[in-house]
């Protein structure tokens, strides 16, 4: 079959090498795609934004392409789904309705509490003085989330009142992430260990992913302030069996019922961002799409042919198929532009990116071709993600292909994977 993918960040990249090495897939198209994607086999990139949905379906119509792939936020919240259904054309993701659970926190957290699903209590204002009178009387640490889609960036984790002040008064009247702002949820603080879980749905049978771990905080040790992701490792030691029945039975069980019995059904990627209090998950978030950066060691670990099982989904037959991943252990580290998540540069040419190593591969987020060099056009710019026997030898490969990568201005944490490494060097 033919696949195209939307989308042009490492995820998509990602996306369109395991499509690309299936035995079912025979081309895949990534609109608009990165250099990294041109340079796998198979792979052809093709200008076209991800919101034009005209083009898009367009392009299905004469590639003749079987399955189109989703892999951003935006074109979700607009509807892409919608639009490819009025022409028939396969897309694997979800309706802009069932998006809501990702595009709106406000109705994510409202849908969770109708359908008992455990997350953190939360108040929803447009109101700055109703916001800062709850985060008077709750203190901190306390939660402040932007509504909308902020491209992973709306969320601060307030240790003091000031800084939970200073977040909501961002949003509610400095418009510091626009529309998507003009709401705000504040949550309470849940101390615990997070963890992504992924899952394929057909709107009422699903199959888990592998599971994994994203380090958002920019720098080492979980410091500083969030970003879009700064690396992660698959699996996540904290999603013990214990843990995962408690996932599948409190939280997936009831949002992919939940969703279908309120006209909604969940057909796509379904990512939740899970808090693990003792061995109690609550949700964090809902992502309607895979998540970045997990989506690329996830897949480095894949081993069954994600086309016929997204294209399964779509035809509601994920009953009667299974999913297969390695037994190794995959570490992503992002590396990252001088300034990110703030204000950065672009234009830097980058070294080192011809030096392969056969336990590790680079997958291409922020780059572009700039007279025939590859230069950064991002803040997370690549995902370095290395294979091992465990942890260690999986964060050995990842770092030891990420030094020999260099450009000006480059930024990556040292420590991704480091609570799976403590773990593993608990005695007993």
């Amino acid at each position: 079959m033919n696949v195209l993918v939307v989308g042009s960040g490492g995820r998509e990249h990602a996306l369109a090498w395991c499509f690309a090495k299936a035995s079912s897939v025979e081309q895949v198209f990534v609109a608009p795609g990165n250099p990294g994607c041109q340079g796998e086999h198979g792979v052809s990139n093709v200008e076209i934004d991800p919101s034009d949905f005209s083009a898009l379906a367009k392009l299905v119509q004469t590639e003749r392409v079987d399955l189109t792939v989703v892999g951003p936020e935006q074109p979700i919240s607009e509807g892409i789904r919608d639009y490819f259904d009025r022409f028939d054309l396969a897309c694997f993701a979800p309706t802009k309705a069932a998006g809501r659970l990702e595009s709106s926190k406000s109705f994510a957290k409202d849908f969770m509490s109708r359908n008992n699903i455990p997350t953190a209590g939360a108040f929803i204002t447009q109101d700055l003085e109703e916001a800062s009178e709850f985060i008077h009387q709750k203190g901190a640490p306390i939660v402040v989330k932007a509504d909308g889609l902020a491209a992973g960036k709306g969320v601060t984790v307030a240790r003091t009142t000031s800084e939970a002040l200073e977040a909501a008064a961002g949003m509610l009247t400095e418009a510091r992430f626009g529309d998507a702002g003009a709401t705000v949820v504040i949550e309470d603080f849940m101390d615990g260990e997070e963890a992504s879980f992924t899952l394929l749905s057909d709107g009422v049978d699903v199959l888990p992913l592998a599971s994994s771990q994203d380090h958002k905080p920019i720098f080492d040790g979980d410091k500083g302030p969030n970003t879009g992701g700064m690396g992660a490792y698959s699996p996540a030691p904290v999603v013990c069996s214990r843990v995962y029945e408690k996932v599948m039975h409190k939280i997936v069980k009831p949002t992919i019922q939940g969703m279908a019995s309120e006209g909604s059904p969940f057909q796509g990627f379904l990512y939740i961002g899970l808090m693990v209090v003792g061995d109690e998950p609550r949700v964090v978030e809902y992502n309607c799409r895979f998540g970045d950066p997990e989506a690329q060691p996830v897949l480095m670990r894949m081993k069954s042919d994600l086309a016929l099982l997204c294209s399964a989904a779509l035809e509601g037959g994920l009953r009667n198929h299974q999913i297969d991943f390695a037994n190794e252990c995959a570490v992503g580290v992002v590396l990252a532009s001088e300034g990110y998540p703030n204000k950065y540069d672009v234009g830097f040419p980058i070294a080192g990116l011809d030096d392969e190593m056969p336990n590790a591969k680079v997958f291409h987020a922020g780059t572009r071709n700039l007279n025939g060099q590859t230069v950064t056009n991002g803040g997370r710019v690549l995902t370095v993600v290395g294979l091992g026997d465990d942890i260690v030898d999986a964060q050995k490969a990842a770092y030891d292909r990420a030094s020999n990568i260099k450009w000006d201005g480059m930024q990556m944490r040292s420590d991704i994977g480091h609570r799976a490494v403590e773990r593993l060097n608990q005695p007993g």
